[in-house]
């Protein structure tokens, strides 16, 4: 293990270590978290910070205020998250009343390489490994992936949920917002 290609035994050890509890988490305890649970300031830190997108643009979550966002935080290297990609792919196309977008726990290169492969018609934005604090600040303890919060048209948080999510639930929660 002391010649791993790309990446530093640490990196290593807290992807597998990140990936391993993500799949569990996901297979065996996909959750709604509390819509309160974390702070105001994280939630205005998600809404204010820029974020680039794969072409380097800056972008805020707080520029689609008045309208539902649906906020997914995953990474290339998280099985769940790469496979309810194409579920959300075909519920923002389902709900163009709202704005779904994905924030990469990743690089812009791994992202770009990604979604070579698996397209998605929103946007993605890169945010890092910095991505964790904000998710842990948002009641995600953990900071497992995937991790998916839905803000209002106020830019409120109106649902959580870590693990893959329910594609008929997030549709309901989706037009109880009016998208």
């Amino acid at each position: 293990m002391s010649n791993i290609t790309g990446m530093d035994r640490r990196t290593f050890l807290l992807r597998t270590l990140t990936l391993a509890t993500t799949a569990w988490l996901a297979r065996y305890m996909p959750m709604a978290v509390a819509a309160d649970a974390g702070t105001g300031t994280a939630t205005r830190d998600l809404l204010t910070r820029e974020f680039p997108d794969l072409n380097g643009s800056s972008h805020r979550l707080g520029d689609w205020h008045g309208k539902p966002v649906l906020v997914n935080f995953w990474a290339t290297w998280c099985a769940p998250c790469v496979k309810e990609m194409p579920a959300l792919d075909a519920l923002s196309k389902l709900h163009p009343n709202a704005q779904f977008v994905g924030i990469g726990v990743d690089t812009a290169d791994n992202m770009r390489k990604f979604t070579a492969k698996v397209p998605v018609s929103y946007p993605l934005l890169v945010a890092g490994p910095g991505a964790i604090d904000l998710m842990r600040g948002m009641g995600n303890g953990p900071g497992g992936l995937p991790f998916t919060v839905l803000l209002d048209k106020d830019g409120v948080i109106s649902h959580k949920v870590l693990g893959t999510v329910k594609e008929d639930e997030v549709s309901a929660w989706l037009k109880s917002l009016g998208a």
